[in-house]
């Protein structure tokens, strides 16, 4: 099979086009040809070696977290799939590699395809559609008349994630540029603040529930909007303990993310409010209700730009320009 493979971390290693041997299928994985898959900036820090102390990936490496594509065959335990089916899935952490023809999934991380999306809208779903989930419905626990603050509306998480807050019964605020405000009300977006000529934190205060994208300095702001008893999940860092433990870390490791994340939790814990770290997990059965919200019209993808596979190299680097607005996917076949 054609895959764009890495030969080793680095910030700005360019991917190569190569042939790889088709995968094996252990008895829980299904084999799926890959239509579409959806470029993170997830692969570009995991190229960059950012996360190779707690995800270890060995080279050479197929980068890719998302697709779209149709069942090929399945292990001899897999009940749930047919050869012919048309899914999507986030594989797994250490079963990624969407960036190629062909992919094992585990049976468990897969979900029927949206039947109203094409194959490049259903591929830019899974990783955003998971993370604005898991951390609204699992860690926030949001619920109906509360205000929740998602950063970056215009982007790939924030895109999904304003329009599940809204239908959860949310009032929802958010930050974006000027030329991005009226996406993010199309979305549903209440409170739209823009960030090139306004500082949300003097115009946002008593939220229940923050959804953290950015830096360090915008956590701490964030913090400050604030009720007392409301949380901050961040998908941007720093780690917490609890995400050492769900790793299952050494104890050097979890002494390195306990001190990486004191004094946000110190902060967050003299201002009355909760601080929680989300590296969001896969999901099958997630995605079939993200699905299910898709089909009802709930939820809709919002894509930037659709690049040819033999473009790949160039999608990644569209995407760490930070100028997309929702997900750039790349069309496999």
């Amino acid at each position: 099979m054609k895959a764009f493979i890495i030969d080793r971390y680095g910030r700005k290693v360019a991917a190569r086009l190569g042939e790889l041997p088709d995968p094996e299928v252990r008895e829980d994985e299904v084999l799926v040809q890959v239509y579409a898959a959806a470029v993170n900036l997830l692969d570009a820090k995991i190229r960059n070696g950012e996360f190779k102390l707690f995800l270890p990936y060995r080279a050479p490496l197929v980068l890719g977290h998302d697709l779209a594509g149709v069942v090929v065959r399945v292990g001899a335990r897999v009940k749930r799939w047919k050869a012919g089916d048309e899914v999507y899935a986030r594989p797994a952490d250490h079963h990624i590699g969407t960036f190629a023809e062909l992919i094992a999934v585990p049976e468990k991380d897969l979900a029927p395809k949206p039947k109203g999306l094409s194959m490049e809208e259903a591929a830019s779903l899974p990783l955003v559609g998971l993370t604005a989930w898991q951390a609204l419905v699992e860690h926030g626990r949001l619920q109906p008349g509360q205000k929740v603050f998602i950063q970056a509306g215009s982007g790939g998480v924030g895109t999904i994630a304003i329009q599940l807050a809204k239908h959860l019964g949310a009032t929802v605020a958010t930050t974006t540029s000027t030329t991005n405000v009226d996406l993010v009300r199309s979305l549903g977006a209440d409170v739209v603040v823009d960030y090139k000529k306004e500082d949300f934190e003097a115009k946002l205060s008593g939220y229940d529930l923050v959804l953290h994208s950015q830096d360090a300095k915008a956590l701490e702001k964030s913090l400050r909007v604030l009720r007392p008893g409301g949380r901050l999940v961040s998908i941007s860092g720093p780690p917490d303990p609890a995400f050492a433990e769900q790793l299952g870390a050494p104890w050097y490791l979890k002494l390195v993310m306990r001190l990486l994340s004191f004094g946000t939790r110190r902060k967050a814990k003299a201002q009355k409010t909760e601080f929680s770290f989300l590296f969001m997990q896969a999901s099958g059965e997630q995605l079939r209700t993200l699905g299910e919200l898709v089909d009802a019209g709930v939820i809709r993808p919002v894509v930037d730009r659709v690049f040819p596979f033999e473009s790949t190299n160039e999608a990644i680097a569209y995407v760490e320009s930070g100028r997309a607005k929702g997900k750039v996917v790349i069309k496999v076949k």
